[in-house]
């Protein structure tokens, strides 16, 4: 059986391997190109290796939602490939996730291409409008990139929150704390405390929902998707 430790010294030399590929694509793709290597491991600070400046965000920066929506899934994560989704600014944004794992098939991080391709959807949609068809392009989701955790938490929380706490139902406040809880929200070190500070509650009673939360979930963190 492998060790521990030669399992951390191989998933150092996947990072270490690929952090010399980050600079080579962006150097093929060009400016309009971003590549992040993740290292789960440090979700707070998950931003190992970064060429290219299409969500602003840098080394030591924090993964996206859709980082912790990988570290929620657990090794039954999957890539995402050629997804198109849009930044806080107004960018649109097409990209590829894909999972790192070592040789026991545990998932522990991600390289990521961000292809920025406002100016070909602007053109589509007026050479579109030019031709006089086509349907209104449809709205595409908001994905929050930064540096700070703690910001990307807020956003999940906003979005999946749509009610204040104090008219939430026991069976609403459960689905909150599962929903967030699925999207890898709580693989983040006080998160818990942010979360609590959010809706007004103390750290002791979402520990308590998380935990209700987990024990009536059909589907646990970690599952399929």
């Amino acid at each position: 059986m492998t060790s521990e430790r030669a399992l951390e010294a191989e998933r150092d030399a996947i990072v270490a391997a690929l952090t010399p590929v980050v600079d080579g694509l962006v150097a093929t793709f060009g400016p309009l190109c971003e590549v992040v290597l993740h290292d789960y491991r440090n979700p707070e600070k998950s931003v190992v290796a970064l060429a290219g400046a299409v969500t602003g965000r840098a080394v030591g920066g924090a993964m996206s939602e859709i980082g912790l929506r990988i570290v929620a899934r657990g090794d039954e994560a999957h890539d995402e490939l050629n997804y198109v989704t849009r930044t806080g600014t107004g960018r649109t944004v097409k990209s590829s996730t894909m999972v790192l794992r070592d040789s026991t098939g545990t998932v522990f991080g991600a390289l990521c291409v961000n292809l920025d391709v406002t100016a070909v959807s602007e053109a589509h949609a007026l050479l579109g409008a030019l031709a006089g068809g086509g349907a209104a392009p449809a709205e595409l989701p908001v994905t929050t990139f930064g540096d700070d955790i703690d910001s990307v938490v807020d956003v999940i929380l906003d979005t999946h929150r749509h009610q204040p706490w104090g008219a939430l139902d026991r069976a609403g406040r459960l689905a909150l704390f599962r929903s967030l809880d699925e999207r890898g929200v709580f693989a983040v070190r006080r998160a818990i405390e942010q979360v609590a500070a959010r809706l007004g509650i103390s750290r002791a009673s979402a520990y308590s929902y998380l935990s209700r939360a987990r024990a009536t979930t059909s589907t646990p963190p970690g599952g399929p998707a």
